[in-house]
């Protein structure tokens, strides 16, 4: 059995269940999806600021879970994910980045559709970090991320609006920028013909392969554990241990 801890790292435990159940949807037969709400911070992610004040949250779930086997970070800014895999005894896959390696497998062009526009610009540093910069462009239906799962707000309408804009302007797949459009990822396809890769999905399929091959993250360099010292405030309890 491959146990995955999937943390969503706002505090809104009705896109936690979005996420997971399309996590177990995917997932393998031998893989257990435990599915976790940050205990602390923003209630949605919606750039810089909220992914600051995210992280702390997010870092307790990591240590709250030693016997995962794999973990994924359910934000498309892969908020902490750096942080996150310093300090986890796992492998921590970020959605953003597994949904642009997936997508890179069946198309050459890629359209992200995201949020809210102050979400594209923490996305296109994003896409340029993980190699993407000339095959990826981002754009945003401008639908909080709140409202994705509001009836009435006509989110799902402004998604597919934009999809088709992007489709018209090149793309070849789309890709959701936002964990809570997990599970629209299938519907979407067959409207548009199209690969709509959900980044939870792929991640889950990451996370199972790094689990499979028993492979962990670097202690060298980049992801060495952090040194002991001491934090101050509110931040004590954060300390990393020798």
């Amino acid at each position: 059995m491959t146990k995955i801890l999937i943390v969503n790292p706002n505090t809104t435990a009705s896109m936690t269940a979005t996420i997971a159940t399309a996590a177990r949807a995917v997932a393998a037969a031998g893989t257990e999806i435990v599915a976790v709400t940050s205990a602390m911070g923003p209630a949605s992610i919606e750039g810089f600021y909220d992914e600051a004040f995210a992280v702390p949250g997010l870092i307790d779930a990591l240590r709250n879970a030693p016997d995962a086997d794999a973990g994924i970070i359910a934000c498309f800014d892969d908020t902490g994910l750096d942080a996150a895999r310093s300090v986890a005894r796992f492998p921590v896959v970020g959605i953003c980045e597994a949904a642009l390696v997936t997508a890179g497998q069946v198309a050459k062009r890629i359209g992200i559709v995201t949020t809210l526009p102050r979400s594209i610009v923490p996305l296109e540093e994003l896409v340029r970090r993980y190699g993407f910069a000339e095959r990826a462009a981002v754009t945003a239906c401008d639908v909080a991320v709140l409202d994705i799962e509001k009836p009435g707000s006509g989110a799902k309408a402004k998604l597919q609006a934009e999809i088709a804009r992007a489709l018209d302007k090149g793309a070849d797949a789309i890709v959701l920028g936002c964990a809570g459009m997990a599970d629209l990822a299938h519907e979407l396809s067959r409207q548009f013909g199209v690969p709509v890769v959900d980044g939870v999905a792929a991640a889950v399929k990451q996370a199972e392969a790094l689990a499979g091959l028993k492979l962990t993250t670097s202690r060298r360099g980049a992801y060495a554990s952090p040194t002991a010292k001491a934090y101050t405030g509110l931040l004590e309890r954060f300390a990393p241990k020798e």
